[in-house]
């Protein structure tokens, strides 16, 4: 099957064009141009697709969860039946392998689907009730029950650096979809072909399900995103990218007349901290498995780890050799785009140019390709208040740093940037003895590995994808699993309302059939 790819914004079910400024699809490994022209979208196309979210929201917000887990699980299908020419397509435009693409065309499936079971089990509801006490003194309750309801319409920013796990239809978009949410999504443009079909597919499960036209709309351009964000209509954003680009966002959101939350995934370093039993026991293992991860997918990873810290030893000191020779026989890789391939050059002679860093492994390459990089910082670097090596270089590189002493360690984990990850490599005995140290990572990070590697981010109810200032722009969320539907859910509390207009959530007979909190228990009976 050929794909005819339009370039056109998607506003309310249709296709616009009006706009003269025009866009490429560029592929990453060559450069050259896909045929198709993609239009940015004018200041009124912009305005439009808001406005069609949110004359889709009142409607939508009150599709039975039933009904929304079975769009979901269309939109799911739809994704599973983009085939060989879409691959190839994705492949083209990223630069990423085909095994990778099929993964995470798989994992953008499985989102929707996971959301679809949390839609079907009901707790998202969040069900509570506290029943009239005419008769306490000296003041009556009243009838009391609340429910989580959509917030609003939700841009959406699609990521680079997953064209699909993290874009059109990744977490935020099925998140926000699950909750009730209309979307109006921001393409990325550094893979606007992938959009488009991914697009397509949506609005096939759109229409397949009866859903309101106006639930999934999306824009192109590069000039764009602030009138978006600044829209009267949009209620919160989802964002995944830089840190610069997650402050704009939050700083535009802040100075609207009606300031919205923005759940921005920003930056992270996600620090790798080697215990004396580990690296005693298994130091080869674990710098051979650190290259790995480190230049994993060329280190496009949010969860890249970025710093590797250790307590100067006999055995720290060999690790570092081994890790260097890890590291040494990585190949160069295609990096997403253009821009990714700047920043992650700008990253590295920033790194070189800091007093007390000394370059152990280093490399050439040509194009678009990136080589693997592996720096040796001194104990005062890394514990230097500026925390310049807290600044995340996206890439496949990382520093590794011999501390003096425990001291030092503790010091270092209690003034520590707040981060996606932390990873303790560790033996049962370290972590009893490093208490202190686990406690002040626990105030710092969404997720603390032990033995293992923090790229790869499961996709289920337990995992957090999120973690204080700056690697989130609100750490009470999370942008991966099913805890994500909460961000765009608020609490809404009736107050002695008569139970046949309830929600159904809410009413006596509970009908369906939740575990609800009523008065002070949780049951699943009727009341």
């Amino acid at each position: 099957m050929t794909i005819t790819i339009l370039g056109h914004n998607y506003i309310d079910g249709q296709r616009s064009a009006k706009g003269s400024i025009t866009l490429q699809s560029l592929a990453a490994a060559s450069g050259e141009a896909h045929p198709a022209a993609f239009y940015e979208a004018t200041d009124a196309e912009v305005d439009a697709a808001v406005a069609a979210a949110v004359a889709a929201y009142p409607r939508y917000r009150k599709v039975p969860a039933e009904k929304r887990a079975a769009f979901l699980e269309a939109v799911a299908d739809e994704i599973d039946a983009l085939g060989d020419e879409f691959v190839t397509e994705v492949v083209r435009e990223s630069g990423l392998p085909t095994g990778r693409i099929v993964g995470e065309r798989s994992r953008t499936s499985g989102q929707m689907r996971l959301f679809a079971k949390v839609l079907r089990r009901g707790d998202f509801h969040g069900a509570r009730i506290d029943r009239a006490l005419p008769d306490r003194q000296p003041f009556a309750r009243p009838d009391l029950r609340q429910v989580k309801m959509g917030i609003g319409p939700v841009a959406v920013f699609g990521a680079s650096n997953f064209p699909l796990a993290f874009s059109v239809a990744g977490g935020d978009t099925a998140a926000a979809l699950a909750a009730g949410c209309p979307v109006v999504v921001k393409a990325h443009t550094g893979h606007m072909v992938t959009s488009e079909q991914v697009a397509d597919a949506i609005e096939r499960a759109v229409a397949r399900c009866g859903m309101p036209a106006g639930v999934f709309n999306m824009i192109y351009g590069v000039n764009v995103g602030a009138r978006l964000v600044k829209a009267d209509g949009i209620q919160a954003v989802g964002f995944t990218g830089s840190l610069k680009g997650g402050r704009a966002l939050c700083d535009m959101a802040a100075a609207r007349p009606q300031s919205i939350p923005v759940f921005a995934e920003m930056s992270s370093v996600n620090p790798v901290i080697l215990l004396p039993q580990a690296l005693k026991n298994r130091g080869a293992k674990i710098a051979g498995e650190l290259a790995a991860s480190v230049t994993m997918g060329c280190g496009q990873f949010c969860t890249n780890p970025g710093l590797v810290i250790g307590v100067r030893s006999p055995e720290m000191s060999e690790f570092v050799g081994q890790l260097k020779k890890a590291m040494a026989s990585q190949t160069p890789q295609t990096m997403l785009t253009a821009a990714t391939h700047a920043n992650y050059s700008a990253g590295i002679n920033r790194l070189r140019q800091l007093p007390g860093i000394e370059v152990l492994v280093t490399g050439d390459a040509t194009g678009q390709q990136a080589a693997p990089h592996l720096f040796k910082a001194n104990a005062a670097l890394l514990l230097d208040p500026a925390a310049p090596l807290e600044d995340e270089v996206f890439g496949p590189a990382t520093v590794v740093v011999e501390l003096a002493d425990r001291e030092q360690l503790l010091a270092f984990a209690a003034r520590m940037h707040g981060q996606l990850t932390a990873t303790l490599q560790a033996e049962r005995d370290d972590l009893l003895a490093h208490q202190d140290v686990i406690e002040c990572l626990e105030q710092k990070v969404g997720r603390l590995l032990f033995n293992g590697y923090p790229t790869g981010v499961e996709v289920c109810d337990a995992m957090v994808h999120g973690g204080p200032y700056p690697a989130t722009s609100d750490a009470r969320g999370t942008s991966v699993g099913s805890l994500a539907i909460d961000r765009f859910l608020r609490p809404v509390c009736y107050q002695n309302y008569p139970d046949e207009l309830l929600p159904p959530a809410l009413q006596n007979a509970n009908p369906l059939g939740l575990l609800r909190l009523v008065d002070g228990s949780m049951t699943q009976a009727a009341i």
